[in-house]
Formats: C-alpha cells, structure tokens, sequence
C-alpha cells in the first residue's frame, strides 16, 4: 500500500468510534428535564449554551442573576453534575 494512501484510511477508521458518541444514549433524560434540573441548582438569569460532547455528557453555559459564568457538565441519563 503506498503512504498516500495510509493517512485516509487511518483517519477513516478512527473516526467510527468518535461518531457514535455523538448523539446522547437511547436512556437518556429528556433536554427538558436536564434543564429544569439546572434551574432548580441555579438562579439562572440565562443559558448561553448547550453542547453534546462526546466524552459522554451536556455541556452546559449559563449565567446566574448575580453575574456569575458557571460551566458545567452534565449526565445524560441521571441529569447529575461532573465538574
């Protein structure tokens, strides 16, 4: 096989794994949920963000009414905090 041809069919083989983690697992809580479970931890005055990512959690951006930036990350199925 020549070199050229390594790098793409390294790179296409790596990426299988990455995308299966791209979408939340077929237990997980509803994002609704996920949300009023951080309104309810939270004075929150707005959510800037919410992003899958793919080590397996919500990435969640918000402001509370006092100013303050909070970044947090989220379990899907459980809705508990890892930080």
């Amino acid at each position: 096989m020549k070199l050229r041809y390594i790098f793409p069919v390294a790179l296409a083989l790596s990426a299988g794994p990455a995308l299966a983690e791209r979408t939340p697992p077929a237990q997980a809580l509803p994002l609704s949920e996920i949300v009023t479970g951080l309104e309810d931890r939270y004075d929150i005055q707005f959510i800037d963000e919410i992003e899958w990512d793919d080590d397996g959690y919500w990435e969640v951006e918000l402001y509370t009414r006092d100013g303050a930036k909070v970044e947090v990350k989220v379990d899907p199925v459980t809705g508990e905090l890892h930080q």
